[in-house]
């Protein structure tokens, strides 16, 4: 068996899947044991354990549940996780800062409605509140543009009846600009439906202003709602929000040793969208970012190792984007790489590392070192008998200004709002047809789900549970894989970068770098034998959406 499997096994028996929903006083921080000097990869990833990063979410999750259920940045939630992870990394003996920043936040004050009034019967119908909505409450007739269904021309609304609900089309150019056309030609409220299967998570950016309600809808219920429209199809649509400037941080932790002029970074958002508390977007990865920082705070590096916590991640990679644009020229030649961690624990996961030469073929390059990455996580994979598959480099996580600036960049990835191939159900295991997270950006991604008003999800992951071991909206295999997966290469680069960047590490510090047989991290295959997959985290809407 292997370990990770076995260790969960024994987490399992003892029923820390019953107890998981204990969540820790708010005061509280995991502690590391301080004998330990996790010096090669062998002993690095047997000390990363996902029941360690259980601890911080838990955490995590009795912030959300003091504040709204909610760490959104600009919102006490969020605030309470930044204080927490200074408070951890300091005591495990990092040097901290707090960087600050404003920016336009997005908060919603109450449920949104969106509900078909006419013909009878009456329903409720499934929305998401678009980021950057405004505010409003409308009952009034549907209409269509009268041009494409797409919206993205001010002519595809020309002679639209003032006062309407309009549903547009999702694809080619973004949200902001087909409701801004709407609305300019007199609408009072906008849906726009996905082309694709699966829920639409959109954001209209933190520049959009338009006081008027926006909500995505799946393409089934857009294709019912356009089928009546020339039937009286009435409509009550009404949002709440707040917009407005906020104050919100990232936290950075380094380690006091190491060479400051080849500066390895690791990073993972913290903040939650507005929906609820996102434990596993990104508590997942956040959570495992401070139980490496502890499981390493007494290995002695080569290379300085700089951690970073991004806030405001959900608003259009605004903290990560603010750190990198007020960084020198010569600051940013002094980092070697980045490594990027948003989402590792879907419950329907599959193992995606960041495709660095676009092997795929249909998303970005990145910088010069970035394949190099992409293949250290591949060969470690194939190394454990563990398929993986490529995912592209979309700009729409962290890693996205870090690429803009030259570094070279990879990480990890188990899936958002993307559906789940058979090809890779048939590899991976899990629900052919579901979405990798069915919680994405929603109030169960969570330690505390609640699917009593949805027996169709509740039966989903009843199935997914009889396969994967889940705690609340958290696939604890996926968990401890990519955690290990993380600590492997956070560990080798600390100790040494020059395959990426031609900077060798002090003599003696190589022993992290482990052989073919010590531990199966050696040079492999490619680990992708499914070549299925990629280019999903175009599906992780934290920008203003073109297709």
């Amino acid at each position: 068996m292997h370990r990770s499997v076995r260790r969960l096994a024994v987490l399992l028996t003892a029923g820390a899947t019953a107890t998981a929903l204990a969540v820790a006083p708010a005061g509280s921080a995991y502690a590391a044991p301080d004998n330990a000097n996790n010096n090669t990869s062998r002993k690095l990833t047997q000390a990363v354990t996902a029941e360690g990063i259980l601890e911080h979410l838990r955490a995590l999750q009795a912030f959300a549940d003091a504040n709204g259920g909610t760490r959104v940045s600009g919102s006490a939630g969020y605030d309470r996780s930044a204080d927490y992870a200074e408070r951890v990394f300091r005591e495990a003996g990092y040097v901290v800062t707090r960087q600050a920043f404003t920016f336009n936040t997005f908060i919603t004050t109450a449920p949104t409605v969106f509900r078909q009034v006419a013909p009878a019967p009456a329903r409720d119908l499934p929305s998401i509140i678009m980021s950057y909505s405004g505010s409003g409450n409308t009952t009034a007739a549907a209409s269509l543009p009268t041009g494409s269904q797409l919206g993205c021309a001010a002519s595809d609304f020309a002679g639209i009846p003032a006062g309407t609900i309009v549903l547009v089309s999702r694809g080619v150019c973004p949200f902001a600009l087909k409701a801004t056309n709407a609305a300019q030609a007199g609408a009072a409220g906008v849906v726009i439906y996905n082309h694709l299967d699966g829920p639409l998570n959109g954001t209209l950016s933190s520049t959009f202003t338009g006081n008027f309600s926006v909500v995505g809808v799946t393409k089934q219920v857009g294709q019912e709602l356009v089928g009546l429209v020339g039937s009286g199809l009435r409509l009550q649509l009404a949002t709440q929000t707040f917009r407005g400037q906020a104050t919100s941080s990232n936290v950075l932790a380094e380690t006091p040793g190491g060479n400051p002029d080849n500066v390895v970074m690791v990073g993972a958002h913290l903040d939650s969208v507005n929906a609820g508390p996102g434990i596993q977007d990104n508590g997942s990865g956040s959570g495992a970012v401070l139980e490496l920082a502890q499981q390493m705070a007494k290995v002695k590096v080569a290379n300085k190792v700089r951690f970073a916590l991004w806030g405001a991640e959900e608003s259009g990679l605004v903290g990560s984007r603010y750190y990198v644009a007020n960084l020198s020229q010569a600051e940013r030649a002094r980092i070697a790489l980045y490594l990027n961690f948003d989402m590792i624990a879907s419950p329907n996961f599959v193992r995606f590392v960041y495709d660095g030469d676009d092997s795929v073929g249909d998303g970005n390059v990145g910088p010069a070192g970035s394949a190099v990455i992409e293949r250290l996580f591949t060969d470690y994979f194939a190394g454990r008998g563990l398929a993986s598959d490529p995912t592209d480099f979309s700009g729409r996580s962290d890693y996205g200004p870090f690429i803009a600036a030259g570094i070279p960049s990879g990480g990890l990835f188990t899936g958002a709002e993307g559906i789940k191939t058979a090809n890779q159900a048939a590899v991976y295991g899990g629900e052919a047809g579901a979405a990798y997270d069915p919680c994405y950006h929603q109030a169960c991604d969570s330690l505390r789900q609640d699917f009593s008003n949805d027996p169709a999800k509740a039966a989903l992951y009843n199935r997914l549970r009889g396969q994967y071991p889940l705690v609340g909206n958290v696939n604890m295999l996926a968990l401890e894989q990519m955690s290990d997966a993380m600590a492997h290469a956070t560990l080798i680069y600390a100790l040494d970068t020059s395959s990426v960047n031609q900077v060798a590490g002090a003599p003696g510090n190589r022993k992290g770098q482990t052989k073919t047989g010590d531990d199966g991290s050696g040079s492999g295959g490619s680990g992708t034998p499914d070549g299925s997959g990629g280019g999903l985290h175009d599906e992780h809407d934290h920008e203003p959406d073109a297709v």
